[in-house]
């Protein structure tokens, strides 16, 4: 059956669906019944002593304000306004229980009047010894007031359209009542002075239009009886009294240094107010009592009406369950079944399939949902996602296809780069070759080589995030120490690392590369977020599971956050999106990539010293057993014969020159931790291997030659040192504003 038909059949029944319409309609007017009930209870045993309360927390207050301003108040007045809201207060707390009201706002506006009400006593105190000010004594009571108010429009919570209205009203009339008290706690605090500060009159003007405005709209919404009697209190003598009054004070008042002087009529207020506010009084009470007898009688028609509508919809209740039972069954097992596929091709078929683009793999389309030209809705439904579904392959299938494409435009314009870089490192290598004697000559190539190596790492990381390999020239493997050496040599401030080999173990030859190049990315974001004069030590010793070499530094602190978002982004590959907000910081990025390619594990967290550790864990399968370290490593004393490499890929080695005219093709020792390597009086200057970079057949022997006492001053080497950073950091500017 189609969809339409399923619609068409439950319209057919209109009958029954009335009749469930009528049992809704009776089990709402049983629970309204219920409610009206316990809001009739509620407003009984809560609303009255609540009014009772605001009544006489109103004159405790214009009392308070009259006998604070000097006003002749006698004190059993005042004792016999305290006297009666004590009264109320504890008939108010022995009667108000919270869990009487229907909401949950009701109930925790009934416990804050409650806490107020704690406060009492020791606001009374404030006002005997007249401690602070009587605005704070007044706003006290006040805010006490607007909460009592507040409570009476949570009592009814009935959906009845007359008992809506008469709650409304009733609560209007409440806060036009406590906005003219309010006039009265304000003119109360002139004194015999007859003078209001300026925020005083302000809020008295401000009052003496709100109460206009409520009693005018007030009128309008009571019943007749109700709006004859409301009339007759305005158009007394007292409240003409009162407007009048209100009318002086706002037109013909006196604006003084002292303050705002009030014209000599408002000596008639507060006999006028006397009159007029017990009139109000009995008007809200008896509005009170009135709309407590309505709910209860519209409770008693609410119970009448159950009675008759359910004894009218009991005979189609039956039909309509099973009408409702049969189509409401069949539609469901059909989206049910629609449902479930979906789900299925959502959570499983279509991420697959775009995994599987994205790795450059087919993709059969046999495993996506086909249309199956269904003719009803449930069935074009489902044709229409099959057809979402295909697009969005499409669609993933031309992303992956220029994802690869650009990868591979990405790998082919890095190497040919880094052939040009590698063309420059061995001119660099024949130009120290041949004038190798001229020292300032020397520094100046060392510096040159230097730049260019740190070009040449940042071409490597380019072709490794594009999806390409960096080539390892090695043959052999590599003690750690070494390692270390060649990844610290990558870095521009190289003299600031300290190298620390705990153990003698080798590297195998395939990865040494790969690892360097982890290395000197960390090494290089370590020197570069941690002060110029500051140290970074890397660490290198045997665990568990493998090689642990730890590289710490003493940068600025990083969050937790911090720390995790950078952790994350060393375990997944970004999108190119993300490669180009972060441009200038793909150190980590690249430092993921070739973690994964090595299958070691990169942690980033806070050092003891505050400043950064990174630990990576490099897996035991790419270190050479002892057997064969040892026959690696079995001549420490003899130099081995250099391996013919690549220019492309070879690294700088760097010794110190010694003052004892040593070999210059013999490498210095790696110096102790903040040693620099030279000797007290002289700064050691870098110099490189000769011919370790050309082929076998192109080396020629060599005598060495003895190098002299360096004739440079401590302070000429430490401005050219200075020369050497400033041109590399220039290099690093320009590439990286090179890059897209």
């Amino acid at each position: 059956m189609r969809l339409r038909t399923l619609l068409v059949s439950l319209a057919v029944v209109p009958t029954v669906a009335m009749g469930v319409q009528v049992l809704i309609s009776s089990d709402r007017s049983v629970q309204e019944s219920r409610h009206l009930r316990k809001d009739v209870v509620a407003g009984r045993q809560i609303g009255v002593p609540l009014y009772r309360l605001m009544t006489a927390l109103q004159s405790e207050r214009a009392t308070t304000a009259a006998w604070w301003s000097g006003m002749p108040v006698p004190g059993a007045d005042l004792r016999d306004r305290r006297a009666d809201t004590d009264r109320a207060v504890a008939v108010f707390l022995k009667s108000s229980d919270p869990d009487q009201l229907h909401s949950d706002r009701g109930k925790d506006r009934l416990r804050d009047v409650a806490r107020r009400l704690a406060d009492l006593g020791a606001q009374r105190e404030r006002a005997d010894a007249r401690h602070g000010s009587p605005d704070d004594t007044v706003e006290y009571y006040t805010d006490v007031i607007g909460e009592t108010i507040h409570c009476f429009g949570d009592f009814n919570h009935v959906d009845d359209g007359g008992l809506t209205q008469e709650a409304t009203s009733l609560a209007a009339l409440f806060s036009a009542a406590e906005v003219v008290a309010r006039e009265d706690a304000i003119l109360a605090l002139a004194g015999p002075s007859g003078k209001l500060t300026p925020t005083r009159f302000r809020e008295f003007a401000e009052a003496v239009g709100a109460s206009g405005y409520l009693y005018d709209t007030i009128t309008l919404d009571l019943p007749l009886d109700d709006q004859d009697a409301l009339q007759r209190i305005l158009t007394s003598n007292a409240w003409q009294t009162k407007s009048r009054i209100e009318n002086a004070i706002v037109s013909d008042h006196r604006d003084a240094a002292t303050g705002v002087v009030l014209p000599p009529d408002v000596r008639d207020w507060r006999a006028a107010y006397t009159t007029f506010s017990a009139q109000l009084t009995t008007l809200d009470a008896s509005e009170l009592q009135e709309l407590l007898e309505h709910a209860d009688d519209r409770a008693a028609q609410l119970e009448d009406q159950v009675v008759l509508l359910v004894a009218a919809s009991g005979a189609g209740l039956l039909l309509v369950v099973a009408v409702v039972a049969f189509t409401t069954r069949s539609v469901l097992r059909r989206l049910r079944s629609l449902h479930n596929r979906t789900v299925a091709v959502a959570e499983k078929t279509l991420p697959d399939i775009v995994d599987r683009l994205q790795r450059g793999e087919d993709v059969d389309t046999d495993a996506l949902p086909q249309p199956r030209g269904e003719g009803d809705e449930v069935g074009r439904i489902s044709d229409a996602f099959a057809h979402a579904v295909a697009v969005s392959v499409e669609g993933h299938r031309k992303l992956a296809d220029e994802r690869q494409g650009f990868s591979v435009f990405a790998s082919g314009i890095a190497a040919r780069t880094g052939n040009l870089v590698s063309r420059q490192l061995a001119l660099t290598e024949h130009i120290q070759d041949t004038f190798g004697q001229n020292e300032a000559l020397l520094a100046e190539l060392m510096r040159s080589d230097q730049l260019t190596v740190g070009m040449r790492r940042q071409i490597e990381n380019l072709l490794i995030l594009a999806g390409g390999e960096i080539s390892d020239p090695h043959m052999e493997p590599m003690r750690i120490a070494d390692l270390l050496r060649e990844a610290a040599a990558e870095v521009e401030d190289f003299r600031r690392i300290d190298r620390h080999a705990m153990d003698e173990t080798s590297v195998e030859a395939g990865v040494i590369s790969q690892l360097s190049h982890l290395l000197a990315e960390l090494l290089d974001n370590a020197t570069r977020f941690s002060p110029p004069t500051a140290r970074v030590a890397i660490r290198a010793e045997l665990v568990g599971d493998g090689l642990c070499i730890e590289i710490e530094d003493r940068g600025p602190r990083v969050s937790a956050e911090r720390y995790q978002e950078m952790n994350d982004r060393l375990h997944s590959a970004p999108p190119y999106s993300v490669l180009a907000r972060n441009a200038h910081r793909l150190g980590l990025f690249v430092v993921g990539h070739l973690a994964d390619q090595l299958g070691a594990t990169v942690t980033l967290r806070r050092s003891a010293f505050g400043g950064t550790s990174a630990v990576v864990i490099v897996p035991s399968e790419h270190l050479v057993p002892e057997a064969r370290q040892g026959t690696v490593l079995s001549e420490p004393a003899k130099e081995p014969a250099p391996v013919a490499r690549p220019a492309a890929e070879r690294l700088p080695k760097l010794v110190v020159r010694q003052r004892t005219g040593a070999p210059a093709n013999t490498p210095a020792p790696a110096p102790a931790p903040g040693a620099s390597g030279a000797a007290p009086d002289r700064p050691a200057l870098p110099e490189r291997v000769p011919q370790t970079h050309i082929a076998q057949r192109l080396r020629e022997p060599r005598a060495a030659e003895p190098v002299g006492r360096d004739a440079a001053t401590p302070e000429e080497v430490a401005d050219a040192w200075a020369d050497y950073e400033d041109s590399t950091r220039q290099v690093e500017l320009e590439l990286r504003q090179d890059q897209p």
